[in-house]
């Protein structure tokens, strides 16, 4: 037999409820002691029993199932999501109206649960997505489902361009297999250098996924190494200032004194410009040394860039047209406006001008530069067709040149700049021609 439902089981039960005393009226009415009614009496009256005894039924039958339904409406549209709509009869003494009150209660404490879980969630998106370290996630195939903007920037393609494809074609298999955690030296697009590597898995649906994250060590040696120059450098100019300066007013006080006085009679001939010659060395030497620990000391004293509009193609135009010993080509870009420190740039772009124009004039070739816009960062090349390099280990070492005559500064001062602007500067051995490219990536700031 089907089993009833729970309304018709109600309605059956109220039913059974005022059967006996129907039939006993009825009986009584009909076959009473003093004796029966007229027969339309008797069928009037039944007719009103029979029919307030299915109506009280029938009300039994409304007032059990409506809350029930209700209830249901309730509990489905919080099943939904939905957990503004309220029951009403909350504030009735009665058990019904202490269960609308608790299903009430429930609502407003998901819905409290929900809105702190929303706002958890964006802030750890937001974390995600600021955050200056590349995160991927990859599902059991090893296709990208996750990533946030550093690893864009990273791999140098859009997020849309990316999620979907393997780990293979993106270039990062070999982060996805061996030890978990480990530090790697590995060129990306969007970097070069020490990267620390770490993995680890996590469910979700009941499968396994793996979640990718790459932190650039280099910068932060860098910034140690940095710091240590400059310490380096403000002791030794200090020593050297405060020796250099005495040796330089005693020789020009010497030099000074010699052409004033007449030499003494048991001089030789040359005695008197020989010595003039010599403290003239001194002096100018004094004065070179000067010079030269003072470049150095700007990277000690290098200040944080005053930020403000600068146009990339007039900025490269307007650095290019510096260059007078070769006409540098311009390859040109899209229309772009950074935030940044123009006078640092315009320092930045003339020290790499400088070097590429060097190198191309031992060889009798050409110097371009021009620039191109990946994600929200601005790549500016500048390659020229000189002999390449063939040390990269110490490029960006304080002291470090290849150049007669070179301070040894000029490569490490361009990336502090880049760095302290937010980005990168990196130089490399051209891989169609002979050469060299330095690339640089300015990141552009979002309206």
């Amino acid at each position: 037999m089907k089993e009833l439902f729970h309304e018709r089981r109600i309605f059956i039960l109220a039913l059974v409820a005022g059967l006996p005393g129907s039939v006993a009226a009825l009986i009584l009415l009909w076959y009473g002691p003093n004796g029966p009614f007229s027969t339309r009496v008797c069928v009037t009256l039944t007719v009103l029993i029979v029919g307030v005894w299915l109506g009280f039924a029938a009300s039994v039958r409304q007032k059990v199932a409506f809350p029930l339904q209700t209830l249901s409406n309730l509990l489905a549209a919080m099943r939904e999501g939905d957990f503004s709509i309220r029951g009403r009869g909350a504030n009735s003494p009665d058990a019904l109206g202490e269960v609308i009150r608790e299903v009430n209660a429930l609502g407003q404490t998901l819905r409290e649960q929900r809105l702190g879980a929303v706002e958890a969630t964006t802030l750890l998106r937001k974390v995600v997505e600021e955050i200056d370290v590349a995160m991927f996630t990859f599902d059991g195939t090893q296709r990208l489902l996750v990533v946030n903007r550093a690893g864009e920037r990273l791999l140098g393609l859009s997020a849309d361009r990316m999620l979907g494809r393997t780990a293979v074609e993106l270039g990062l298999a070999k982060c996805l297999e061996g030890e978990p955690a480990r530090t790697m030296e590995v060129s990306f697009p969007g970097g070069t250098g020490r990267w620390g590597m770490r993995r680890s898995t996590f469910r979700e649906g009941g499968l396994q996924h793996n979640l990718l994250v790459l932190a650039d060590l280099s910068r932060a040696l860098r910034e140690e190494e940095r710091q240590a120059w400059q310490r380096l450098i403000r002791v030794l100019g200090h020593e050297l200032n405060n020796s250099l300066a005495p040796i330089q007013s005693v020789a020009e006080s010497m030099e000074s004194l010699l052409r004033r006085l007449p030499p003494p009679a048991e001089w030789p001939p040359d005695a008197s410009a020989d010595m003039q010659s010599g403290f003239g060395v001194i002096r100018a030497r004094s004065e070179a040394l000067g010079r030269f620990m003072g470049a150095y000391a700007r990277l000690a004293r290098l200040p944080q860039p005053q930020h403000g509009p600068v146009d990339v193609a007039r900025w490269i135009a307007r650095t290019v047209s510096l260059e007078k010993r070769l006409n540098v080509t311009v390859v040109p870009g899209p229309r772009e406006i950074i935030s940044a420190d123009g006078d640092q740039l315009d320092q930045l772009l003339i020290n790499l001008l400088r070097n590429a124009t060097d190198a191309a004039l031992e060889t009798h070739g050409g110097v371009r530069v021009g620039w191109t816009r990946a994600l929200d960062t601005i790549e500016v090349f500048v390659e020229d067709d000189g002999p390449g390099l063939t040390n990269t280990t110490n490029l960006f070492v304080p002291f470090f040149t290849t150049k007669p005559g070179g301070s040894g500064i000029g490569l490490v001062l361009s990336r502090q700049i880049a760095e302290a602007h937010g980005g990168s500067l990196a130089l490399e051995n051209r891989g169609d021609s002979h050469g060299c490219r330095a690339r640089l990536r300015i990141p552009i700031e979002k309206q």
